[in-house]
């Protein structure tokens, strides 16, 4: 993955305070985070799953005592992904039982690439990119046409894509997202502009 890549947050249960409650997957998680935000009520034993190398970050709530806005929790959340890592966040019981799981998992989604947007985006057209070398598809008329461009099967000819929206007059700087097998456990995303996707694209 690339500097720019996407990462992942899971927000984990940390169950009833048994460490041996917690589920196989939030385990896993654990293992393989690369930063870990753990509430008040959280078994500190269960710490002991995390990687050595891994970030370790408290930010618990107690009565006239609180280590972190909620905002300012999400905040984190969603920059440590945009940073490429894998973001554990880890509250006690289940988060989305009286916690604010749910209010979370809406400030990561929010922070996703919606195809449409009430504020940004209020159209969308979706291409092929298997005829990209040819003159079938008509790149700089489409990308005028539509605010969300959505290209499917592309990367094979992403460098020919890129180029002929270029040479059709379509912004440089014009923001786009590489999205590769797609909710497979191989996922691999990347965030650029129009000018620098092809380039990242090769970087595996």
């Amino acid at each position: 993955m690339t500097a720019t890549s996407i990462g992942k947050v899971y927000l984990v249960g940390a169950g009833p305070g048994d460490r041996e409650l917690i589920t196989l997957k939030g385990k896993r998680c654990l293992e393989t985070a690369d930063v870990v935000f753990y509430d008040e009520l959280v078994n500190r034993e269960l710490l002991d799953f995390v990687s050595a190398n891994a970030e370790i970050v408290y930010v618990g709530k107690i009565p006239d005592r609180c280590a972190g806005d909620q905002r300012a929790i999400e905040a984190m959340l969603i920059g440590r992904a945009r940073e490429g890592k894998q973001v554990v966040r880890l509250k006690g019981g289940d988060p989305f039982v009286f916690g604010r799981g749910g209010e979370e998992a809406q400030a990561l989604s929010a922070a996703g690439i919606p195809v449409t947007h009430r504020s940004y985006a209020f159209s969308v057209a979706f291409v092929t990119g298997h005829k990209a070398a040819g003159g079938e598809v008509k790149w700089g008329e489409l990308a005028r046409a539509t605010d969300t461009l959505i290209i499917l099967m592309g990367l094979q000819n992403i460098r020919a894509i890129m180029g002929r929206l270029l040479a059709e007059g379509c912004e440089p700087d014009r923001p786009v997202a590489l999205i590769e097998s797609g909710r497979l456990p191989l996922q691999r995303t990347a965030v650029g502009t129009v000018a620098t996707i092809a380039a990242m694209a090769l970087q595996r």
